[in-house]
């Protein structure tokens, strides 16, 4: 999923109605396996709760165009993720079968790490082999590393720029001066949406904070992807935080999430992308 352009480049403050009135009103219908949009009643009750001045939202003829952004993009939100991220999430069944038609199918010789789980469960990363196979097919050879053991580190012809806070789970060409790097959500066996689940949430915004740090005051740009997967994780138990991935995307945070099987479609034409940036920096 690509950002939307009308709700790129809001000031600080949209996201900060965003925020206020998803904590206030919350994110899902009661008693419904659906994300809602928040009204123009739950925005002046959020207002009024708060008791800060109505006028960046409300003027004296109605909303302010402001005001009318944001409900346009709660309902965009709320479509986005009922009607297209909910059918592609997959759960591990599913999953399984992805990736064992998709090792017949490649012959893969990249990693296809397992998972971590103990046991019964213990089993390929499915979602992971999936995104390393799809990767290491639409490269045709050239390099990626599918798990960095070392921070991403940017460098100029003086020396380093940047040296991000986190490893992630993938970079395109290295670690090292990389054109995309990538995190991976797979969470089929989690029970609950506790801490770790939303703890990948922060991570993913700071590791967009960083990056877009950087490509602000060195011009330095490096695409940044979230790859998630579980429907009965992110779905039945983590709605609002799939909202905050809607939320971090247009924010600039993130450059795409992809959800699920999204990644049959959209990560072939991702790795053509990044290729083309490869051989433009080599020209």
């Amino acid at each position: 999923m690509q950002p939307d352009e009308r709700y790129q480049g809001q000031p600080e403050s949209f996201w900060a109605y965003v925020r206020a009135v998803g904590e206030a009103k919350g994110y899902s219908v009661h008693g419904q396996s659906m994300v809602k949009a928040p009204t123009v009643q739950d925005l002046d009750e959020t207002i009024a709760d708060l008791g800060i001045p109505p006028g960046r939202v409300r003027g004296s003829t109605g909303l302010t165009d402001f005001g009318e952004t944001l409900l346009s993009y709660f309902q965009h939100r709320a479509n986005v993720l009922n009607s297209v991220v909910r059918p592609s999430l997959m759960d591990v069944d599913e999953a399984r079968r992805m990736f064992e038609a998709k090792r017949e199918e490649l012959q893969p010789r990249c990693p296809l790490p397992m998972n971590k789980q103990r046991g019964a469960k213990r089993a390929p990363a499915y979602f992971t082999g999936l995104i390393n196979m799809l990767i290491e097919s639409a490269l045709e050879g050239d390099d990626c590393d599918y798990d960095p053991k070392q921070l991403t580190k940017l460098t100029d012809e003086s020396g380093l720029l940047r040296t991000l806070a986190r490893r992630v789970d993938g970079a395109c060409p290295s670690a090292i001066n990389p054109v995309a790097i990538w995190e991976i959500k797979e969470y089929y066996y989690t029970t609950t949406f506790g801490s770790r689940v939303a703890g990948g949430i922060y991570e993913t915004l700071l590791d967009g904070m960083e990056l877009k740090n950087l490509a602000e005051s060195h011009e330095a740009r490096v695409l940044h992807y979230l790859f998630v997967d579980s429907h009965r994780t992110w779905w039945l138990s983590g709605r609002s935080y799939l909202c905050r991935l809607i939320d971090a995307l247009h924010m600039g945070y993130v450059d795409e999430v992809l959800f699920g099987r999204e990644i049959l479609e959209r990560l072939p034409m991702l790795v053509d992308e990044w290729r083309r940036m490869l051989r433009f920096r080599a020209a």
